[in-house]
């Protein structure tokens, strides 16, 4: 195997695509956005990419084994641009293979004619919140104007460190391409799966590309992560949950 191996799945014609990467992070925000929009939106696999520089393992899926890589689906909107959303379950293991991947990545999206990017993805605020923001950076001032005016945060010295990964490297090297890039981060607690972190980001995302989404499902994810919350705090103040046994003697 070729350090990467792209699989061409269909060849649709995209009005005015712009790319939305959604790869696993803090809180894996950018996955479950992407993933999300794919299935309200009925997105159509259009690449597989391959590459040494994924960890050495396949998925299993009732038995069927598939080899680690990143897929690309088509989404066509009736409201706005179309969509080319990158997922996957992995990220490159070294720093060589962020770039190299990245660069694979926007070789994709640029054969596809994007010449917009949106990475999306979670920035840790080390406790659980309330009120999610979406924090921004972007390859422009003009860029970073647009997005503030959809209610995009812009803190000096926020994320700490930087974007790191394929969602930072699509900024760097996109611009590098003359490619408009932007970074959507939806704060988050860093311990768990955040759906609200992620409908916050897709929230942002609609009003700057035009198309409608659906987030029942997500908030019903969010349900289930507030009870999981829940269950941790009691634990940690030492507050057992009441069994049945116990609630027959509260009178």
């Amino acid at each position: 195997m070729d350090e990467f191996e792209t699989e061409a799945l269909a060849d649709p014609e995209l009005s005015d695509p712009v790319l939305v990467e959604g790869l696993p992070g803090v809180g894996h925000v950018g996955k479950l956005a992407a993933e999300h929009l794919l299935e309200e939106l009925d997105g159509e696999p259009v690449r597989k990419v391959y590459s040494q520089h994924f960890p050495p393992q396949v998925s299993i899926d009732e038995g069927r084994s598939e080899l680690a890589n990143a897929e690309f689906h088509a989404v066509q909107t009736d409201q706005g641009q179309d969509l080319l959303v990158l997922t996957g379950d992995h990220q490159a293991q070294d720093n060589r293979g962020h770039y190299r991947m990245t660069d694979q990545f926007l070789d994709v999206a640029e054969e596809f004619g994007v010449e917009r990017v949106f990475a999306l993805g979670g920035v840790p605020t080390g406790e659980l919140i309330e009120e999610y923001d979406v924090l921004g950076a972007a390859t422009s001032t003009a860029f970073v104007d647009e997005l503030e005016d959809v209610g995009v945060e812009f803190r000096e010295d926020e994320p700490a460190g930087g974007i790191v990964g394929v969602s930072g490297l699509l900024l760097g090297l996109g611009e590098r391409r003359d490619l408009d890039a932007a970074c959507l981060m939806g704060e988050t607690s860093g311990y768990l799966v955040d759906p609200k972190s992620a409908q916050a980001v897709l929230t942002v995302l609609q009003d700057l590309v035009g198309f409608d989404v659906d987030f029942g499902s997500l908030e019903e994810r969010a349900e289930e992560m507030e009870e999981v919350v829940r269950k941790i705090q009691e634990m940690e103040q030492g507050t057992p949950t009441p069994t049945d046994e116990d609630l027959r003697y509260i009178g």
